[in-house]
């Protein structure tokens, strides 16, 4: 059953249903949990598989109930051998061959399953009031099904809130019919949209190897790149939308994991809009920790600006080496940290220089946000090369034109994101403009019903005409 398919839509749904004959907590909480090892069984036949997973939530738990008792002193050491558990699963390159498993054994989920560990570890060593976990709510969080595959990462107390409560949620015609529009508008942006980018990118990989005319060689390397973000984003998004609306139908509200990430004209804020869950994470536990001890520690008025650029750079590039377990990753992450850094820089640099109030309203100016979104999708752009090639196809490709046209074909992605971005938001607050009496327009009852009606047809028509699976979800692989 693959993660974005009508069975896991259909699964989705009919545990939704099983899982409101009642609102028990423990009904739900039986259901929840059957269902996840069903999810789990059915993405792996052999259970011997599963046993290296099972070690690791052994293995978190046994952490979890040492600090619980009071063994504060073993924090570090219980999130240490979390993160070298994981690095050893998941066969990180830095570590010797020899020292791995040499069977083949389940690793889906484990980089999700792996923060709500450490969220949990942290939480309860930080000598914050004490809650007690117990194996059977560890093992309904850490292996909740809608979150299991590719997050989104909800937090403990959050889940509980929702699960462990006989007043969960409410759930009436309306809710249940903005969850439907949104199992729609998600398997859209999966199985068609998605697949669509990807069959263009993939001909632009096939065109950059083949002779052909310049400006047609143009083309496709502008395609190759432009389109990746496009593509990842129907692709995970629309994966989110289904499991939130599936989780949404269960009574548990899942965190949400995009706000229009491309209308973001910054870097930073692109990033506090793309996979937010996970930026939040890394914030919570690793940026405010370090940024709080360098503060502590370094009380010079002249750095301190400076140390939210270096906190900024550990930070997301650890992101960027979560995301994969060999060199090209630590290459993406310290792309991603060195955008991050710099936009930090630049924010520094110009409020130093005008002022305060002067550089916020420069940051307002429209004309200024549209060349930073244009110049904050290249950049996302350029730092996907390393997310989604390896090193002999991204040789490859480089090695098909010169450093100057390649500054040629960026400079011409940066200015047609730029104006089509811009068009776009300019479009979008037209349509929004148009207003009946209950509200916009394009958000009414019955826009919404069209709206849903022509995407799940168009969804159907391509799905039984292309007659085969959609692009996987690429975040499955993390």
């Amino acid at each position: 059953m693959d993660t974005a398919s009508f069975q896991f839509v259909f699964f989705g749904l009919a545990v939704a249903v099983l899982s409101n004959f009642s609102r028990s907590r423990v009904w739900r909480s039986v259901v929840l949990f059957v269902a996840s090892l069903v999810f789990i069984g059915l993405l792996t036949h052999d259970p011997v598989s599963l046993l290296p997973l099972a070690g690791f939530l052994l293995l978190g738990y046994g952490c979890l109930m040492a600090l619980e008792h009071g063994w504060a002193r073993l924090m570090v050491w219980s999130i240490l051998a979390i993160v070298f558990a994981y690095v050893w699963l998941k066969k990180y390159t830095f570590l010797p061959e020899q020292s791995f498993l040499h069977f083949p054994y389940f690793t889906l989920g484990l980089s999700y399953i792996f923060f709500r560990v450490l969220h949990l570890l942290i939480e309860s060593g930080d000598g914050v009031e004490k809650r007690h976990v117990g194996f059977g709510v560890y093992l309904l969080y850490t292996l909740n099904f809608t979150t299991f595959v590719s997050g989104p990462i909800q937090r403990y107390d959050d889940f509980v809130r929702d699960q462990l409560t006989n007043e969960p949620p409410p759930l009436n015609a309306a809710i249940v019919g903005l969850q439907l529009e949104r199992l729609v508008r998600g398997f859209f942006k999966v199985n068609v949209l998605a697949m669509f980018l990807q069959a263009y990118q993939q001909d632009a990989i096939l065109q950059m190897g083949e002779m052909m005319p310049l400006n047609l060689k143009l083309y496709a390397a502008a395609r190759l790149f432009a389109l990746y973000p496009l593509f990842l984003y129907c692709n995970f998004s629309g994966y989110i939308d289904l499991v939130i609306a599936i989780a949404r139908l269960m009574r548990i509200t899942l965190p949400e994991n995009f706000n229009r990430s491309f209308s973001a004209a910054c870097v930073i804020d692109f990033w506090s809009q793309w996979h937010m869950t996970l930026s939040s994470w890394f914030k919570s536990y690793v940026y405010n920790p370090l940024l709080l001890a360098l503060m502590r520690r370094i009380s010079s008025l002249t750095i301190e600006p400076f140390l939210g650029v270096f906190c900024f750079f550990v930070t997301f590039f650890l992101v960027g080496i979560w995301h994969g377990r060999t060199s090209q990753f630590v290459i993406y992450g310290l792309l991603t940290g060195l955008g991050v850094s710099v936009n930090k820089l630049w924010q520094v640099a110009l409020t130093q220089a005008m002022g305060r109030k002067s550089y916020k309203n420069l940051a307002k100016n429209p004309a200024y946000r549209a060349f930073g979104r244009g110049l904050n999708f290249s950049w996302f752009a350029f730092t996907l090369i390393w997310f989604w090639g390896d090193s002999k196809e991204i040789h490859g490709i480089f090695a098909a034109l010169s450093p100057a046209l390649w500054l040629g074909v960026w400079a011409a992605i940066w200015l047609s994101a730029t104006i089509l971005l811009a068009l776009w938001e300019i479009t979008r607050a037209a349509l929004l403009s148009l207003k009946t009496s209950d509200g916009p327009m394009l958000t009414s009852r019955y826009a919404r019903v069209v709206y849903a009606s022509a995407l799940g047809l168009a969804a159907l028509f391509f799905t039984a005409l292309l007659s085969q699976p959609a692009p996987g979800i690429v975040y499955k692989a993390f």
